[in-house]
């Protein structure tokens, strides 16, 4: 990965902060020209800095009501592929990892029940070509969520 320098620190702390703030402003703040910011911001996309953009939508305002974390034990570690390009299938699946610990990967899913969560786990996460074993943890409450802090 490609060094930042503190003007990019700088933008990446505003930017992180509230990533619709228009970069006049973070211009502004950074006593350089919007076009400057422009460039720079491009650059830190195309170095993978900068890895995404957009809304955040509540899982609840779509009628997805329960937040599970599955540990999912494989046959063999090496199957982690297979497995992933099958969960890429299940829309519910927001997130995947390749663990070291008791599972080898965690991924997290939405259900807007614990019918359907049921139906996720016995008829589409166990029957994937692979999996032995998964283990449910329901989350009752996000208590923190945040970007890693950006220092200058």
């Amino acid at each position: 990965m490609e060094k930042i320098d503190n003007l990019d620190r700088k933008i990446l702390s505003i930017l992180s902060k509230n990533a619709r703030i228009p970069f006049k402003d973070v211009a502004a703040e950074c006593n350089v020209s919007r076009a400057a910011i422009h460039q720079r911001v491009q650059h830190l996309i195309e170095a993978d800095v900068i890895t995404g953009s957009g809304f955040d939508v509540n899982p609840k305002s779509l009628g997805y009501s329960t937040c599970t974390y599955v540990g999912i034990t494989l046959e063999k570690g090496s199957m982690y592929k297979n497995v992933v390009e099958r969960l890429q299938h299940i829309p519910e699946v927001v997130e995947c990892h390749f663990t070291t610990g008791p599972y080898t990967m965690m991924a997290k899913l939405y259900a807007r029940d614990n019918e359907q969560l049921m139906e996720l786990l016995n008829g589409q996460l166990q029957s994937i070509p692979g999996v032995v074993a998964t283990e449910t943890l329901i989350s009752l409450e996000q208590s923190i969520k945040r970007e890693i802090p950006v220092t200058i």
